[in-house]
């Protein structure tokens, strides 16, 4: 496992290009002039020993001590051991919508990046607490099993999107059936499950059944309403770029609005609360207390310890490069040049 301390010092590697850039400028400016002072044959006998390729090496080891200095900066550590650990927390599954109509961009970007943005900022939150993550449409899918691992559910986080699921529609009970199955703590007391979407739900009575058996498998549902109650219409994009809007059968504009009422009414049924989250800063603040009033449960996690600095072995190879590029002179060596490693052989 790989933690790295200063991950800023990685933008200074934006230097790179610039001097391949002005490196390919200043040959073509050389080449040009050189033509203007004389031709290639007179070129070479008045500087017979110059290389052409001492110059592109060069610019090798520039590249590589640069790289190398940059990543003795960043300090790479490295795990070195694996062991056990004692964590409490609170089991969380977050239920996110991936439905057409999350992309209504009645609120901005649109709801489902907005979703997104909440449980990434929920997890930030996070000290020790286990969660996993669920996608639903007209089907539930579940995306990351019960983990500590934050770094995994951002990722899987950030790559959910309306086409992943092909079952269309709104399935809030599938969602919550899907749930009940991811605590796999039978001494978990706390249990709880954020239902993230704009209220639309295309399997109404059975999503009550849902509810209450996850109240019954002691599980608290919580959910956080994304879109305005106004409504918008679903744009239908190709590469970024609105074609249309979604339209029913006789032709008309669809409006998909946030409904809140649906939302409340689960929460309320799951023990839990109704949460807008249409101010990211206050849902996040009012989830994180919540969260804080609850029992944590002892647990055993595995993750890597002993992490040791491993810059000076960047930052050795960062100056040998240098090194190498301030006394590497640009005529061809004599030794080499026998080897004709380079093709550097003089034409008679």
């Amino acid at each position: 496992m790989v933690q790295f301390d200063e991950k800023f010092y990685f933008y200074f590697l934006g230097v790179i290009p610039v001097i391949v850039v002005f490196f390919l400028f200043l040959q073509f400016w050389r080449k040009r002039k050189q033509k203007e002072f004389a031709d290639a044959r007179l070129l070479k006998r008045l500087a017979p020993e110059r290389s052409q390729f001492k110059s592109t090496l060069k610019l090798l080891f520039l590249i590589l001590g640069i790289s190398f200095l940059v990543l003795a900066l960043v300090n790479p550590k490295i795990g070195t051991k694996l062991e056990t650990v004692k964590r409490e927390g609170v089991d969380i599954v977050f239920a996110v919508d991936v439905s057409k109509s999350m992309l209504a961009e009645d609120i901005a970007p649109n709801r489902l990046e907005k979703a997104k943005r909440l449980v990434s900022e929920i997890i930030n939150q996070l000290a020790s607490d286990r969660i996993g993550i669920i996608a639903y449409a007209g089907q539930a899918y579940p995306q990351l099993p019960i983990t500590t691992d934050y770094g995994a559910a951002k990722m899987f986080l950030q790559s959910m999107n309306t086409d992943m699921l092909s079952s269309q529609g709104t399935a809030i009970n599938s969602a919550i059936e899907l749930a009940t199955t991811f605590y796999n703590d039978e001494e978990q007391t706390n249990r709880v499950l954020f239902i993230i979407s704009d209220g639309e739900d295309h399997s109404e009575g059975t999503t009550t059944q849902a509810v209450e058996n996850a109240v019954e498998n002691g599980i608290k549902t919580y959910t956080i309403g994304v879109g305005k109650a106004k409504g918008a219409p679903i744009p239908i994009k190709r590469r970024g770029v609105v074609e249309s809007l979604k339209k029913n059968s006789q032709g008309e504009v669809v409006i998909t609005k946030l409904n809140e009422a649906v939302l409340a009414a689960i929460a309320d049924e799951g023990d839990g609360m109704y949460i807008n989250g249409s101010n990211t800063e206050e849902a996040v603040e009012f989830i994180k207390e919540e969260l804080n009033k609850m029992d944590k449960k002892e647990f055993e996690a595995k993750q890597f310890a002993e992490y040791k600095d491993q810059f000076q072995w960047f930052l050795g190879l960062g100056l040998l490069f240098l090194f190498l590029d301030i006394f590497l002179l640009d005529r061809k060596t004599r030794w080499l040049k026998k080897l004709n490693l380079f093709n550097e052989h003089d034409d008679a």
